[in-house]
């Protein structure tokens, strides 16, 4: 099926920007929706901004408003959202009504209005998992309940089996894994997928579900300590300030590149074969926060020496990074951008922005609020 008209919620952030770009790239007409959020964008319209794009100001949680950028578009992508797994559990009001509500706004106006929408792609992320995968050599393959302050008491980070209570080692996770939600953005992430699969199945718009892991790259906000462990730690390195890492730094993700979530965006909106569909989008490799922090340090140039607290946040999983054989099999998706050449293009970025080290402030809060 061939689409002409887009919208793109929340497009004016790092993801929707870069698929905005693809989109105008390829010839499409396409929309933009951004409430321009304070924490990342400081109300102004980012200079990355594509002119050719048509720009609306305004907020998911406004049906109105919404209602009104979704005449005419044929296929949406669903990318406005809160994200920042600590801010969330205690911004609560805050994250459901922006992506639990958002989105119900968005699927009522296609339940109950005329419209053009023949696709929708909706980003949720693999923190509706919980912890990842995990085999246990006596009792095979299981799936550990989160940790708890409890549990990391002696400092002994890796998971144990819940039945033979063995070290645990970790596998990579299936999109059949058991969703076990570890913060109130997994919650509404889990919500969105679920209400969106919902209503495209009941009136016949072909829905696909994009499961972000740890996605990293240019345009990530430097100066929102929030979200995205990469720009929290160049923030940090950019001012002489050496990264912070909760446990022993041996926690492992898995992380995939802009440029390659793009291609999946694409690959989702031309095959036929996602429809319907629930994909993990990652590397499938697994990256210590130890390596990430020294891999960029080292790019930065500076003589710093990660700080390792040994304390436990409320909510962090040990290890999760992704099985893509249904992506590569069903959509021929591949990761084109490897870790290294990824890390180095957005150190190579970075150079040109300013970074205010806010990580300090948001710690401060997690404290205050008995996450730490």
């Amino acid at each position: 099926m061939k689409f002409n008209n887009a919208l793109v919620t929340g497009g004016a952030g790092f993801i929707g920007s870069f698929i905005v770009d693809e989109l105008i790239k390829k010839g499409y007409s396409v929309k933009i929706l951004d409430n321009l959020e304070e924490q990342v964008h400081q109300n102004k319209i980012p200079e990355y901004m594509n002119k050719n794009a048509e720009f609306f100001k305004g907020d998911v949680r406004d049906i109105e408003t919404l209602r009104k950028a979704i005449e005419d578009v044929d296929i949406i992508f669903h990318e406005a959202a809160a994200v920042g797994i600590g801010q969330s559990q205690y911004q609560i009001k805050k994250y459901v009504e922006t992506n639990t509500l958002g989105t119900a706004n968005l699927l009522d106006i296609l339940a109950n209005s005329k419209h053009n929408v023949k696709k929708l792609i909706v980003p949720s992320s693999n923190t509706i998992y919980g912890e990842g995968s995990y085999l246990c050599e006596g009792c095979g393959k299981v799936s550990p309940p989160l940790r708890t302050k409890a549990d990391t008491k002696n400092k002994d980070w890796e998971l144990k089996c819940p039945n033979c209570k063995k070290n645990l080692k970790p596998l990579n996770t299936r999109e059949d894994k058991k969703q076990d939600p570890n913060s109130i953005y997994a919650i509404t992430k889990m919500d969105q997928e679920r209400l969106c699969m919902n209503i495209g199945n009941t009136y016949g718009i072909p829905t696909v579900i994009l499961r972000y892991f740890n996605v990293y790259g240019p345009r990530q906000s430097l100066n929102n300590p929030y979200t995205g462990v990469s720009a929290i730690f160049i923030s940090r390195i950019k001012n002489d300030h050496p990264p912070i890492i909760y446990e022993d730094g041996l926690q492992t993700r898995d992380f995939i590149s802009i440029y390659d979530i793009v291609n999946a965006n694409i690959l989702a909106m031309e095959r036929f074969s996602a429809n319907y569909e629930i994909f993990n989008v990652g590397s499938g490799k697994q990256t210590t926060i130890k390596h990430l922090s020294e891999v960029l340090t080292h790019l930065l140039k500076k003589n710093l020496k990660p700080i390792i607290t040994n304390e436990f946040r409320k909510g962090d999983i040990r290890h999760c990074f992704a099985d893509i054989t249904k992506i590569k099999e069903k959509l021929d998706f591949e990761q084109h951008i490897s870790f290294e050449e990824g890390m180095m293009g957005l150190i190579k970025w970075s150079e040109s922005q300013k970074a205010e080290d806010q990580s300090n402030k948001a710690n401060l809060e997690l404290k205050n609020k008995g996450l730490i």
